[in-house]
């Protein structure tokens, strides 16, 4: 089993965390939460936008997941 990498442990991992914190903040927002294809879909673009970003950046993964998060459900 791979640890990096598209199909490994830890990227599984970050889009889980992604998926749970998407759920969060549409519940706290009280918007109907979408279905688990859509959230899922959208976890990974998440996480791939964050990697993008640590990359160039040299930010923490976790950090940019929750601020990319937050600005998705806001009005």
């Amino acid at each position: 089993m791979a640890i990096f990498g598209k199909d490994g442990f830890v990227r599984k991992q970050q889009i889980a965390a992604a998926t749970k914190l998407l759920v969060w903040k549409y519940e706290k927002a009280g918007i109907p939460v979408p279905d688990k294809a859509f959230i899922s879909a959208q976890a990974g673009k998440i996480v791939d936008d964050a990697h993008v970003i640590a990359k160039n950046t040299g930010r923490n993964v976790f950090e940019i997941l929750k601020d990319r998060v937050k600005g998705l459900t806001k009005s």
